[in-house]
């Protein structure tokens, strides 16, 4: 996926939990990889934390309203 895909800009500004129990997180950019890997910008809520992290695992991260 392209990095300005409009899919990718949706995410922007969702926030998500890692897993069922892990803390809350918000998607804040795309982000970069040295692969061919898609990631996206998010910032951990509890301590401010930024980080890349995997598109597949935030699809697969439950939604937090």
């Amino acid at each position: 996926m392209k990095s300005n895909s409009p899919q990718l800009r949706a995410l922007i500004g969702t926030f998500r939990r890692f897993g069922t129990e892990g803390p809350v997180y918000e998607v804040i950019d795309v982000g970069s990889s040295p692969s061919d890997e898609t990631k996206m910008r998010v910032r951990v809520v509890e301590s401010g934390e930024e980080l890349d992290y995997r598109l597949s695992d935030i699809i697969a991260d439950p939604k937090e309203f």
